[in-house]
């Protein structure tokens, strides 16, 4: 397989939970009027129930795909996700609907652990940085186009939303079919052992840095999700810009894209906690500076949105950033840090992230005032695993 056919299919294989999230957002809505939910909030339980499913899996997808191999069990997780996407567009309920997205989550999950596995299996160092930096590049076109061609094959029907997902998961199963060799040979693999998985997590735990900037990353992750779920609420029901909601998403998306590639070139120059703690202290300003602006003068789309986009733009400097710090201290249980560093921004996130965006009651502010109480809250956690020493790069 050439190179950039490599580079295309795995972060087509990791685009999937991108667009599985991103492409639904526009029709949240109208799926919740077409099952006549009483409580709007509850719409933005599409988001949370497959984030919830694509958390946990993190940790227990590892090690089943360290004995078992990767491809056969990528297929497996692939014809599941199919097969899920097809019974959310036909789903007989709202409550039937958020359980098959659940299962969708856990699918998608096993999906983006094989990928990464696969990754490293046949590359290592600077090879691997180098092909993980051009498969996220790829990636993050997604969260930019995903939200208007989910508002484009709404027009014809919201169903067509997950129609989307069945068609690019079957894509990518008959590209890895025909393409895609097993990358972990049998002699290779390794067996079960709960007894020394669990204490690989425990030996991660252990270390302050890593614990801490796990917890920070979850906690302010959370009102990254926070607003995903409320996301077309805010513009449609606030600011009365529905119509428009994918391109002004699209903006937000570019945004943390052009940050994030830029954090790319910094972040050799300046380092890790230099960079990612003026970006959670930014977070903080924005976010304060957009609550200020709503309350004094009216929830006004002007003042909303350049801060907002601003607030949006730090999680390119503080996500890549702190898995790198969490991770550091671990070369002989990485497989155990990135799976409890993929957990925490996911699980946790998620569970803070139902909670904020649960307080929207038609007005903006609570979501907005939720990003400033997790901005403090994921420094003040930043400051305990750092001993109090903020911007100082350790290296």
């Amino acid at each position: 397989m050439p190179r950039w056919e490599f580079v295309v299919l795995m972060a087509s294989l990791l685009a999937m939970n991108a667009a599985a999230i991103d492409s639904m957002l526009p029709a949240l809505g109208i799926i919740g009027d077409h099952f006549d939910i009483t409580n709007k909030n509850d719409q933005q339980l599409i988001i949370f129930s497959y984030l919830l499913g694509f958390s946990a899996p993190q940790l227990i997808f590892g090690p089943l795909t360290d004995r078992y191999g990767r491809v056969n069990f990528m297929k497996l997780c692939l014809i599941g996700f199919i097969i899920t996407s097809i019974a959310c567009a036909f789903a007989p309920g709202f409550w039937a609907l958020i359980g098959f997205r659940f299962v969708q989550g856990v699918l998608s999950g096993g999906v983006r652990v094989i990928a990464v596995a696969v990754v490293r299996d046949l590359l290592a160092g600077r090879g691997m940085a180098s092909v993980m930096s051009l498969i996220m590049t790829v990636f993050m076109i997604v969260p930019i186009v995903a939200p208007i061609i989910g508002a484009e094959v709404m027009k014809v029907s919201w169903r067509w939303t997950f129609g989307i997902l069945v068609i690019l998961g079957v894509i990518n199963l008959i590209w890895v079919i025909i393409r895609l060799p097993e990358t972990l040979p049998p002699e290779k693999r390794r067996p079960l052992d709960i007894r020394k998985f669990n204490t690989a997590y425990i030996r991660v735990l252990r270390y302050r840095k890593t614990t801490g900037y796990l917890a920070a990353s979850g906690v302010i992750y959370g009102s990254l999700f926070a607003f995903l779920g409320a996301s077309e609420q805010i513009f449609h029901d606030v600011f009365n810009r529905g119509d428009n909601f994918a391109y002004w998403f699209a903006g937000m998306a570019l945004a943390m894209a052009v940050v994030s590639f830029a954090n790319s070139r910094l972040v050799e120059r300046f380092g890790m906690q230099r960079i990612s703690h003026i970006a959670v202290v930014a977070f903080i300003a924005f976010s304060t500076f957009n609550y200020v602006g709503l309350r004094i003068h009216g929830e006004e789309f002007y003042i909303f949105y350049p801060l907002f986009v601003l607030t949006m733009a730090c999680f390119g400097m503080v996500g890549a950033n702190f898995n790198a710090l969490a991770m550091e201290p671990h070369g002989n249980d990485a497989g155990a840090a990135s799976a409890a560093y993929g957990f925490a921004t996911t699980g946790i996130a998620s569970i803070i992230g139902i909670f904020v965006a649960g307080r929207f009651d038609g007005s903006v502010l609570p979501v907005i005032g939720g990003f400033v109480i997790l901005g403090f809250t994921s420094l003040a956690i930043i400051l305990i695993a750092e001993r109090g020493l903020l911007f100082q790069d350790h290296h």
